[in-house]
């Protein structure tokens, strides 16, 4: 298991951090829209075959599902903010690549490459974590886990009016000066984070879970073309359990996994990531739907004849939507916790794909749709890396968002290979071409929904719904006052207590002793081994930890005497053998 130290950086963050941040995840999401507005042209612009041509959006993908997790423990380790630059930079000389090409294959590389700034959700949150004080980290975080729905939002009218009016190159010109814009913002305005987590980087298991989330998102993507039962459709998937399989039991035999599984599986982060790739499909079917219906001919007789530009428009109130909820979220939040904002937002996007069944009539039905999803899609989103913060340890942020990021992308995927093959197997044959039809559109509208509903019933696993920062009447036991004593800790130190497997102890007595030798605190750690005790002033400790069964433990630790806590999980050693 991994420990924490931290040098505190060169000064604290600015006001500019958090719009900064949120501004490198809008680039990231223009960067994902980019190139919706030409998708169905894309054959005859890059001179290839229509199943060819879905490589360009399914290698960015790909390489983005790889990163995201990759990128977040590297975070971690060796810095957030010079890793987020990193994916910034990477996107950059992807977006170069695909302006100066036409030709496939290099379309592809430099798609690929633009999929890694898919790391900057997660490192942003994880900064964002260490470094602004807690009444103003609720409504950040919602913000920049937002971003990637109102970058998306905004840019399809704006990457359409290009595409338009120009040649189709200057997508990716505009994209590289937003991700040179970001980089240049990120290193004049945010700090880098003093957490560090102390290991090395997993090598095998990113390679081992790279190999797994490639051969199950393969045929995901094309599943549709190659066939759902094929035997290539079929043996990648079974290979995708296999490796998968193996790569979990490897990561749970080390001391510094890429994965954390175990803290994977506590139910907050469990049911938090399950119910992220649901929120992940309902986000997907109305990009996918919406534009669609309101492009098609009014001769189709459902069909609402806008232009490209007016249909993103129209879609457009999605993402400005979800950028307006992160405020209405904090104070959501604040009051109700991280489980009840989600548990409203899932309820108020099932009501817009309800509405959505029956308001398909009129442009400014899509108007209303937008408005709706976007509202409740911002507050599931908002919700998110909250109750994923909350759950693990400092040290572990970074690693943790990537994860749970990559699960929204899993949602994503599944949605739009479920919505490609329902509109295609629903379409009408005009004149030799598929013409998708409102039963399809209805259809997918069922599906979203359905989601939404295994979305609430999985939020109602999650544990708890009392926001963190905020004071219980009573606590019901030791281990809920340890609990909440480490949820509230500002100054001093918190961790876990571990057994040497990596299973957290309960119940453990930690100490703080002070130079002298004297006792400056003592606490029981709660049911997860997580603790908290405050220091009177700076200077060096000693935090000592026992528990029935286990070896004790001596652990030297400074602390500078700010409102800072430092992490510090305390492994016992293995168990004693009584006499």
């Amino acid at each position: 298991m991994t420990q924490t130290t931290t040098d505190r950086p060169a000064g604290r963050a600015s006001g500019a951090v958090v719009p900064v941040l949120a501004f490198a995840g809008i680039v990231v999401a223009v960067m994902q829209t980019l190139l919706v507005p030409v998708i169905k042209d894309l054959p005859q612009l890059l001179d290839t075959a229509p199943s060819d041509a879905t490589w360009v959006l399914t290698s960015t993908l790909l390489s983005g599902a790889v990163a995201t997790p990759i990128m977040g423990r590297l975070g971690d380790l060796y810095g957030k903010r010079r890793m987020l630059i990193l994916s910034l930079a990477v996107m950059v000389v992807g977006a170069l690549v695909s302006a100066l090409t036409s030709d496939l294959l290099l379309m592809i590389t430099g798609r690929a490459l633009q999929g890694f700034a898919m790391g900057a959700i997660p490192l942003g949150i994880g900064l964002m974590r260490d470094m602004l004080p807690r009444e103003k980290l609720g409504s950040a975080m919602a913000l920049m886990s937002s971003s990637i729905g109102v970058g998306g939002g905004l840019a399809l009218p704006a990457a359409a009016l290009v595409a338009q009016h120009s040649d189709w190159h200057a997508l990716f010109y505009g994209a590289a000066g937003l991700g040179v814009l970001a980089i240049a913002l990120t290193l004049l305005v945010v700090p880098e984070s003093p957490m560090r987590a102390q290991g090395s980087f997993d090598l095998p298991g990113a390679i081992g879970l790279s190999a797994g989330l490639v051969l199950f998102l393969l045929p995901i993507t094309k599943g549709s073309d190659w066939g759902w039962a094929s035997g290539t459709t079929l043996g990648l998937f079974a290979a995708s359990a296999v490796v998968l399989v193996l790569w979990g039991v490897m990561e749970l035999r080390l001391k510094a996994p890429l994965v954390d599984l175990r803290t994977t599986a506590r139910p907050a982060v469990l049911f938090t990531n399950l119910a992220s790739i649901m929120v992940g499909v309902s986000f997907y079917v109305v990009s996918l739907v919406l534009p669609q219906l309101l492009q098609l001919p009014k001769s189709t007789g459902y069909g609402l004849g806008q232009s490209m530009v007016v249909a993103g428009l129209l879609v457009a109130p999605l993402g400005l939507t979800m950028m307006f909820t992160a405020p209405v979220y904090a104070r959501l939040s604040a009051k109700y916790g991280p489980k009840v904002t989600l548990i409203l937002g899932l309820l108020i996007i099932a009501i817009g794909y309800g509405a959505g069944l029956g308001l398909m009539s009129a442009a400014w039905q899509s108007l209303v749709i937008s408005v709706l999803l976007g509202a409740g899609i911002g507050l599931a989103y908002s919700s998110l890396p909250a109750l994923i913060v909350g759950a693990v340890p400092a040290s572990e942020t970074g690693a943790a968002n990537g994860l749970n990021t990559l699960m929204r992308s899993i949602g994503t995927s599944v949605s739009s290979a479920v919505v490609g093959m329902v509109l295609a197997n629903t379409a009408d044959n005009v004149g030799g071409v598929e013409i998708p039809t409102m039963h399809g559109f209805r259809v997918s509208f069922l599906i979203a929904t359905g989601a939404v509903a295994v979305g609430l019933l999985l939020a109602l696993f999650l544990p708890g719904g009392r926001p963190s920062d905020k004071p219980r009447l009573r606590a019901s036991s030791e281990e809920d006052a340890a609990l909440e004593r480490a949820e509230r800790v500002l100054r001093g130190f918190r961790g876990r207590v571990l057994a040497a497997d990596g299973v957290p102890v309960a119940r453990a007595k930690v100490t703080l002793i002070d130079r002298r030798g004297r006792q400056a605190g003592a606490t029981l750690s709660a049911e997860d081994g997580s603790y908290a005790l405050t220091v009177p002033a700076q200077g060096a400790y000693v935090v000592a930890a026992r528990a029935t069964g286990h070896g004790p433990l001596a652990s030297s630790a400074t602390h500078a005497g700010d409102e800072r806590p430092v992490d510090l999980d305390l492994p016992l050693p293995g168990e004693t053998v009584s006499a």
